[in-house]
């Protein structure tokens, strides 16, 4: 059993592929999916798709670097949190290294989707790029431990890393991990506690080796596994069992087997 801890198939790569997608996730031993929101127009789409199959779920947030996107109210969070196929608020955080100037919106923007959090007692799906100092910041100052959740897509340092898990978090590792240079990750990769440890595709976008450069899916979330498996010297069924184990626990879902592919 492998989960795929954080996929976009609203995006319009996806656009009528769900059969093809899960049909691959099944022959690699992909058995579970968590499709993130980016937008509050997007959100329904995202919920639609975890509505419709047993073994996906979702989140409601709005990515930290969409500028002029819709904005979301911590009211409009927590409504949206009610639905019982959404495990997470997020995706949400910080960016500076697309975005410059004035990014005080941005992190006002962060501060909801933690507070929000809070209130449903749902856990955080964290976005940071060139921003690790302000968003451990506003996780503290907000109280983001309270509920937990995930740095998604790593590549921060391993002192960010540990710092967010000193807050409850854990950590997941996409395919940037297979990159021949992305050594310092690599390393990450090996020393984290493994109940720290999330894997995801991040589909549509950077799919691992071999597959780098192609559009990614689910079901590529098994070379991340691999990867890190070699990286430890661990066996693939362990990391596969660790990982999983941590995304049900973290997101406090019960899975059977009704809820496979």
């Amino acid at each position: 059993m492998l989960v795929d801890s954080h996929c976009h198939l609203d995006f319009p790569e996806f656009d009528g592929r769900l059969v093809e997608l899960r049909a691959a996730m099944a022959a690699n031993g992909v058995t579970h999916a968590l499709c993130i929101s980016t937008t509050v127009a997007g959100f329904p789409r995202v919920r639609a798709i975890a509505e419709q199959y047993d073994n996906f779920w979702c989140s409601a947030g709005v990515h930290p670097d969409t500028e002029g996107a819709q904005e979301v109210t911590q009211a409009e969070l927590e409504a949206l949190a009610k639905h019982q196929k959404v495990v997470a608020i997020g995706e949400t955080g910080l960016d500076y290294f697309r975005l410059k100037g004035d990014l005080e919106w941005q992190r006002e923007r962060f501060r909801r989707h933690i507070r929000a959090a809070r209130e449903v007692g749902k856990p955080l799906v964290i976005h940071t790029r060139a921003a690790p100092e302000d968003t451990l910041r506003l996780m503290r100052e907000e109280g983001a431990a309270q509920v937990g959740g995930v740095m998604h897509c790593f590549t921060e340092s391993l002192n960010t890393a540990r710092a967010a898990i000193d807050m409850g978090f854990l950590i997941s590792f996409s395919g940037i991990v297979t990159f021949k240079n992305a050594a310092d990750l690599k390393e990450i990769a090996r020393v984290l506690p493994l109940d720290r440890v999330l894997v995801e595709t991040d589909s549509p976008y950077l799919a691992p080796v071999p597959h780098r450069g192609k559009v990614n899916q689910p079901a590529l979330v098994k070379h991340v596994a691999e990867e890190i498996a070699r990286l430890r010297g661990d066996s693939i069924e362990n990391i596969s069992r660790a990982t999983s184990e941590n995304f049900f626990r973290l997101f406090q879902i019960v899975p059977n087997s009704a809820t496979q592919i």
